[in-house]
Formats: C-alpha cells, sequence, structure tokens
C-alpha cells in the first residue's frame, strides 16, 4: 500500500496531462476539412495565427495550395497546355495563401465563385496573382 501511496500524485499527474493533451486542441472539427467549396478553403486558410487550430488550419491550407500548384505546374508542362499561373521565380507557398486569402476575401460576396472548388478558386486567386499574359 506504501507504493500505491507514493504513486498516486504520478498517476493523478498522469491522468490529468492526459486529459488535457487528449482533448481538442481547438475549436475546428473534421467537417471543416472537406474542402467542398472555395468558401471552405477559405475559412481554413483565414485562421488567425493566434487562434485555436491555427497549426493544423495552416498545415491543412499549404497542403492543399501546394497539391493544386504542383498539379497545375506538373499537367502544364506534361502536357504542353497553357499555363493559367506564371507566379516569379522565388514565390513561396506562404505567398500563394496570402493570395488566396487577399482574393477570397475580395470575393466572399460572391455566391457563386465561393461555392464552386476549391481547386478552381485557388487557380483563379493566383491566376490574378501571377497572370501569364500570353506565356505559355
Amino acid at each position: 500500500m506504501t507504493r500505491s501511496n507514493r504513486q498516486v500524485p504520478a498517476m493523478l499527474a498522469a491522468l490529468l496531462a492526459t486529459a488535457v493533451f487528449a482533448s481538442p486542441a481547438s475549436a475546428l472539427q473534421e467537417a471543416d476539412f472537406n474542402y467542398e467549396s472555395t468558401e471552405d478553403l477559405y475559412q481554413i486558410c483565414s485562421v488567425a495565427a493566434d487562434a485555436d487550430g491555427y497549426a493544423s488550419a495552416s498545415l491543412a491550407c499549404r497542403a492543399f495550395l501546394e497539391a493544386t500548384v504542383q498539379y497545375h505546374d506538373g499537367v502544364t508542362a506534361r502536357n504542353g497546355l497553357k499555363r493559367l499561373i506564371c507566379y516569379p521565380q522565388g514565390a513561396t507557398i506562404a505567398d500563394a495563401r496570402e493570395a488566396f486569402v487577399a482574393w477570397a476575401k475580395a470575393n466572399s460576396g460572391n455566391a457563386e465563385l465561393m461555392g464552386e472548388q476549391p481547386v478552381k478558386g485557388v487557380v483563379r486567386a493566383l491566376a490574378a496573382k501571377y497572370p501569364c499574359k500570353g506565356k505559355k
């Protein structure tokens, strides 16, 4: 019994730590990451840096933007298609996020654009920020 009495504070601390770290770190739910519309992606990408869930939202946004850009680059290069986005050398995914969030904020009242698939919204935003001006 003496052994278990000494372990009680350690066990209690472990249980409290488990409860704290097992609880959701944010108000974001799995359904928030459905990516069914440009509006959905805008909500993910515009989570404030000091908000609960920022880390998850930031990584989810980054992954979506990077996948979209990689797909665009791969398809246009491989198939000889006209580029829709002509970003300058040195442009980053952080730049893409900033461009997308600014574009989505400016178009937040347009239900048609915000209701489109998010990949279309990303391409529209990046094409507006980095137009190709006749380049292939």
